[in-house]
């Protein structure tokens, strides 16, 4: 089997000018999609929620055709679709072998979407996709090799080594959500207990904060105001400096960080990308991270030559890098090749950033024709 995919180098699409290429990112609470023109520039984009629905594919067709009306091109058969999704996709027979946060099990999504739209469609691993896809961006700085790392409902890398895409012996490479990181805590859905997901992906920080309200002292927390709880509203309490919050945030920190540096070193990476619901959070999610890291490099010279201050950045919360990835799978399907291909993407300038922020160019005119549907 093919352990490496080469990323063909980027040309002009053989395909015609009005037709418009898709990305979809399918998430395990909501599902984004993206529409662009041949060159890339954004033209509408739109959200639909996956909540309640894991085994379902109609989210996923309404998304496309939401975006398809935001770009005005409601009518239009799309030049072809590239889709990301979470867990192991047999990406020849476009089949979603095994998706954990989805319940899916062998579900030909790509034939599914083919029909539906009349267009080719490729799927891919959604964390690779977006790696392959980032690999040209100014926000990977040069580098050939790196990993996208998503936090959110669930935990996942995607790998370049050397410029090309890396999806490993089964196709399942960087599933770092699944490295056991405390052997003795909850079990997780994928059957071990105490993997990564199961302490630092959204559902795990949500379930770790209800725990903690409970115990906190009266009044201790603003968290024990709300009868549930996401991650979202942790990384909000924290900001606010809630003390339970922040204590929170501070352990997902840790065990993200030492998770991060066992795959920089292990891969011998030159950078990490981070996105995600989760990351969505920004500084105060990123922040414990990158001084765990400091400390660590401060005991280690190895850590400090090999994990070096900028090896972790975090991309703009709005930057939707799988849906972006995908449009270039769709691309590079279009033009025949059905692999996912280097990035670039067209966007707005770039702007000041803080410290660990990466600098893709950020889908501007997106936002300008974006179905104004919202998940919480």
């Amino acid at each position: 089997m093919t352990r490496s995919a080469p990323l063909p180098a980027p040309g002009l699409p053989l395909i015609l000018r009005g037709q418009p290429l898709v990305g979809v990112d399918v998430g395990g609470t909501k599902v984004a999609a993206i529409v662009a023109d041949a060159d890339g520039q954004p033209l509408g984009r739109a959200v639909r929620s996956m909540a309640g629905r894991p085994a379902a594919i109609e989210p996923i067709v309404d998304a496309i055709r939401a975006a398809l009306q935001a770009a005005r091109m409601g009518t239009s058969s799309p030049a072809a679709i590239g889709v990301g999704v979470p867990g192991r996709v047999d990406v020849g027979a476009g089949v979603v072998r095994h998706a954990t946060n989805l319940d899916w099990f062998d579900v030909p999504l790509g034939r599914y979407l083919a029909e539906e739209f009349g267009a080719p469609c490729t799927v891919e691993n959604d964390v690779r996709l977006a790696a392959a896809g980032l690999l040209d961006h100014v926000a990977a700085d040069g580098a050939r090799s790196l990993a996208y790392v998503a936090v959110g409902t669930g935990i996942g890398a995607g790998l370049v080594l050397d410029g090309r895409l890396h999806r490993g012996e089964r196709g399942m490479a960087g599933e770092i959500g699944h490295v056991i990181v405390e052997p003795d805590g909850v079990v997780c859905p994928c059957g071990q207990r105490g993997c990564l997901e199961t302490v630092a992906s959204g559902p795990a920080i949500a379930r770790r904060a209800a725990v903690a309200a409970v115990d906190a002292a009266p009044g201790g927390t603003t968290l024990a105001a709300r009868p549930e709880l996401s991650a979202k509203n942790v990384y909000d309490a924290a900001r606010a400096g809630d003390a339970v919050a922040i204590q929170i945030a501070s352990e997902t920190g840790r065990a993200l960080a030492r998770a991060l540096s066992a795959l920089i070193l292990t891969c011998d990476l030159e950078r990490v990308l981070l996105g995600g619901g989760v990351a969505a959070a920004g500084q105060v999610f990123l922040r414990p991270i990158l001084a765990e890291l400091e400390l660590m490099r401060a005991d280690s010279p190895l850590l400090t030559e090999l994990v070096p201050a900028g090896s972790v950045r975090l991309l703009p919360p709005h930057f939707d890098a799988v849906a972006w990835g995908g449009v270039s799978l769709a691309r590079a399907t279009a033009q025949g090749s059905g692999q996912a291909p280097k990035g670039g993407t067209a966007g707005a300038p770039q702007r000041d950033l803080a410290d660990g922020e990466a600098t893709p160019e950020e889908p501007i005119r997106v936002e300008e024709v974006v179905a104004r549907e919202t998940v919480a």
